[in-house]
């Protein structure tokens, strides 16, 4: 029996592969989390401009802009009021009123979320 030799790996064939698999990592990781990235603000930018689009279909409807982003919602503008994918919330959305005396509706609305996109421009300038 000592002629027999027993299969398997061994111990530095092993840390071979750990140290592939690793290289490997190290350079998908980081592009996983950058594609994710990417993915929520193109997100935050179709939600951005589906609740401008129904601001202005409720205008376009009504000749007056809504009171509040719920109302787009109740009046089945929207199925939902859309979560920031930045903020992760429903409800950080930044209204900007409209200026006129008699209408003082939501005239246009904003991300409420911090910090900056991969372009470099503020959440809260889109």
């Amino acid at each position: 029996m000592s002629g027999r030799r027993r299969s398997g790996f061994t111990l530095l064939e092993l840390l071979v592969v750990m140290a592939i698999i690793a290289t490997l990592l190290t350079i998908a990781v980081p592009r996983y989390f950058k594609s994710l990235e990417r993915s929520k603000e193109a997100v935050l930018r179709q939600d951005i401009a589906t609740l401008r689009e129904s601001i202005d279909k409720f205008y376009g409807d009504t000749g007056k802009y809504p009171e509040t982003l719920a109302l787009l919602v109740d009046r089945k503008y929207l199925r939902s009021i859309p979560v920031d994918p930045i903020a992760k919330v429903a409800d950080k959305w930044v209204v900007i009123h409209a200026e006129e005396p008699e209408d003082n509706g939501i005239r246009d609305v904003k991300s409420g979320a911090e910090g900056t996109a991969e372009d470099g421009t503020a959440y809260a300038s889109w």
